[in-house]
């Protein structure tokens, strides 16, 4: 019998598979899946879901439809609806859609940054704090989710001074909250614990979230070193989907369904439904037109029991 979540440690599950998943995938998903898959995952327990990306067309064709789904889908007053802006004019876009938040997006790393903005990061952190601005004194969010924090794929290894001196530049802005990306799943445990200490010790007044990819298999273990280091905040993608162009062979964020079914064992109280996401992650073949990489979609959760084999008279 499991505990009682009032007297579970809670955590905070956000879905990134709408924008993070979505924009990766060679086929277009037609706008009203989107809405459909969105207002499902609505009623499945999560705490923010990001929901698009108010970039250009050119750029993200597969997202092209941003305000159409932010006008149509059904909004649940406990979830909170995140997009991803890169400029002014697509803050100007989601503020219109009345969105709850804005996510913001640059690299620690120069290289990434440069082959995935074609901007310095003196450039983007400038065009960023222009969309600060702009959003400051409205009632939506500000979160900022740095990019390659735990590695870069061209680089190698980050300086986690240069972490956290971005990290104090945005704070110093006033945004709300920073996520830290292990972007092409370079990200070990106790580089994990080590980075997440020195951000919530130097910067308590931040939301500090974990975004992890599970490229080379240890998104969770890089969860568990999270939590010890008092991060209660995570991304995930349900299904796995996602990925990085810039990273050959980079897999997509962890499994939304793997990280709530260990979090769910460990007595942790995610808030979301494993059954209902579960069902819901059935249904992402068919709309993607490709496997995916869920293995408690394949296996089912732990207790899935199977008959006995039959031993003959």
């Amino acid at each position: 019998m499991s505990e009682p979540s009032s007297n579970r440690k809670k955590l905070y599950i956000q879905d990134v598979a709408p924008r993070d998943g979505f924009q990766n995938e060679k086929q277009f998903i037609e706008t009203q899946d989107k809405i459909d898959f969105i207002n499902a995952l609505s009623q499945s327990g999560y705490a923010k879901i990001e929901a698009t990306s108010f970039t250009s067309p050119k750029a993200i064709p597969a997202l092209r439809d941003a305000e159409v789904v932010m006008h149509e889908i059904v909004r649940n007053p406990d979830v909170i609806y995140t997009v991803l802006v890169p400029n002014v004019r697509g803050a100007q876009r989601a503020l219109e859609c009345n969105v709850d938040e804005v996510n913001l997006v640059m690299s620690v790393s120069e290289t990434h940054n440069r082959a995935n903005l074609r901007m310095t990061r003196e450039q983007s952190f400038e065009q960023l704090s222009d969309v600060v601005s702009a959003v400051r004194g409205s009632r939506v969010a500000i979160n900022v989710s740095l990019s390659t924090v735990f590695g870069c794929p061209m680089e190698g290894d980050i300086n986690a001074f240069d972490v956290l001196e971005l990290v104090g530049r945005f704070a110093a802005l006033g945004v709300d909250g920073v996520t830290l990306c292990d972007t092409t799943g370079m990200a070990y445990p106790t580089q994990v614990g080590k980075i997440g200490r020195e951000v919530r010790k130097l910067f308590p007044d931040l939301t500090t979230t974990m975004h992890f990819h599970n490229t080379r298999g240890m998104a969770l273990a890089n969860t568990l070193a999270a939590l010890e280091a008092g991060i209660d905040r995570f991304d995930a993608s349900l299904g796995g989907l996602g990925g990085c162009p810039y990273a050959p062979g980079a897999s997509g964020n962890v499994c939304t369904e793997e990280l709530v079914h260990m979090l769910e064992l460990m007595g942790y109280d995610t808030g979301v439904d494993l059954t209902r996401i579960l069902d819901i992650a059935a249904t992402l073949p068919a709309l993607v037109g490709h496997d995916i990489p869920s293995q408690i979609l394949k296996a089912g959760p732990r207790l899935t029991l199977h008959p006995a084999p039959d031993q003959g008279a």
